[in-house]
């Protein structure tokens, strides 16, 4: 149908005697998928028949939309010497199919993309024929599937607050179109409020409440397909956002720690300070007990041990009454002098050096026991030397007595007469007894 307009078109000019050149696009706008191969027609109609010597230029160029429109030349082409001249961002991505006799002048586009969303426009220049339409314009619409859009929250999800809720594809021609929907906690569909606006896929929200709590989905789509994202909104109060709860949790757990450290210092001083004053009393109630020192014995005097020595001479233990006595005074005053504090620590404080000196005393004690018990071990080895050289001397002396006995057996035989008749007698065994002589 189209071509058929063109083609009336072009009879009725030449019908009309008109001497003018005629450029035309067919479409307003064409519509191609990404990535296609593409063709944008174009023909036109001198006002006399070209020859070969007749010149004709050809231009394509592309102005992308937006505010400040920019025109950008795609290619040259010219007729007498069969040159098309392609700028270099296009070099290998178009072409031209061009027939001077017929007037076509069609721009070929290879794997075209999102970038290629212009208006495209044909220009042709013949030299003596400036007259009429010279050039004609089209769209190119490149159909790019919505990508995911995402979703997002402007602003404070608080009581009384207003908050936008953005959808945004980053991708997508021709542009998306974009709506929201709604569902309460429950997942039911939910009116949408009078005051509530949705525009460019954002969606405002005016005086939230916990009824605008809920499930929001945005939809965005054209022609081709379309994409959805999905947001959960909770609006809380102002005091229940998680960072003054996580503030408030922290300086509650902070202020026990504090508590649970001075509970605990306390309790530990307490129980050092009734430790040390039951171990003052319980080193009072043995104070009158001496320990037996080294070389003391608990026997009566002028007894003997079983190993059979006199214990007249050692030293017997101090009897404790005294110090009973002693303390008994030092508790009375103790307690009468219960209610001045300061008198009673300095009771105490006497009673810990009384018991200091007391240790003190014993620890010589000690010392001395332990020297006597050095002196004595020292001298039972002296004694057990000298047992070892009698021993020897003993030994040494037995076989001197040995030898010598053998030395009187071997006179005795050397002594006797020779005579026959001892050759009868059987020997006499060597421990005869040697033979006395009695001498007048």
């Amino acid at each position: 149908m189209e071509g058929m307009m063109s083609t009336l078109t072009l009879l009725s000019l030449v019908l009309s005697g008109v001497g003018a050149i005629e450029v035309n696009i067919p479409k307003e706008m064409y519509e191609f998928a990404r990535g296609d191969n593409i063709t944008l027609p174009c023909t036109f109609k001198p006002k006399t028949a070209p020859t070969k010597n007749t010149l004709v230029i050809i231009t394509w160029s592309g102005e992308a939309e937006g505010i400040e429109p920019d025109e950008t030349q795609i290619l040259t082409y010219y007729s007498i010497n069969e040159v098309t001249d392609i700028k270099s961002q296009f070099e290998g991505r178009v072409s031209l199919d061009v027939d001077i006799a017929t007037g076509k002048a069609n721009l070929k586009l290879y794997s075209i993309r999102l970038a290629d969303n212009k208006e495209y426009k044909c220009l042709v220049n013949i030299p003596k024929d400036d007259e009429g339409n010279l050039a004609d314009t089209t769209i190119l619409v490149v159909l790019v599937a919505p990508s995911t859009p995402i979703c997002e929250i402007q602003g404070k999800a608080q009581y009384g607050q207003n908050i936008n809720l953005t959808c945004l594809s980053k991708e997508g021609s021709p542009k998306p179109v974009y709506s929201w929907k709604s569902e309460d906690v429950r997942k039911a569909p939910r009116v949408p409020d009078p005051r509530t606006t949705d525009k460019g896929g954002i969606l405002s929200l005016y005086n939230i409440s916990k009824d605008t709590s809920g499930y929001y989905t945005c939809t965005s789509a054209n022609k081709i397909r379309s994409a959805m994202c999905n947001i959960t909104l909770s609006v809380l109060p102002p005091s229940m956002n998680i960072g003054s709860t996580a503030g408030i949790i922290g300086g509650v757990a902070a202020l026990l720690v504090v508590i649970i450290v001075v509970i605990c210092c306390c309790c530990c001083r307490k129980k050092k300070k009734e430790e040390e004053y039951a171990m003052g009393v319980r080193e009072e109630e043995y104070s009158d007990k001496q320990p037996v020192r080294n070389g003391e014995s608990r026997i009566a005097d002028g007894q003997e041990d079983d190993r059979g020595h006199d214990d007249s001479s050692v030293r017997h233990p101090v009897e404790g009454s005294d110090h009973y006595e002693e303390r008994s005074e030092r508790d009375y005053k103790t307690r009468s002098d219960y209610d001045d504090p300061r008198s009673d620590y300095d009771d105490r404080r006497s009673d810990y050096d009384d018991r200091r000196s007391d240790y003190t005393d014993r620890r010589s004690d000690y010392d001395d026991r332990r020297s006597d018990y050095t002196d004595r071990r020292s001298d039972y080895d002296d004694r057990r030397e000298r047992y070892s050289d009698r021993n020897e001397r003993y030994d040494d002396d037995r076989r001197n007595d040995d030898r010598r006995d053998r030395r009187n057996d071997d006179d005795d035989r050397y002594d006797e007469p020779y005579d026959d008749r001892d050759l009868d007698r059987p020997p006499v065994p060597a421990n005869k007894p040697p033979k006395k002589e009695y001498r007048d």
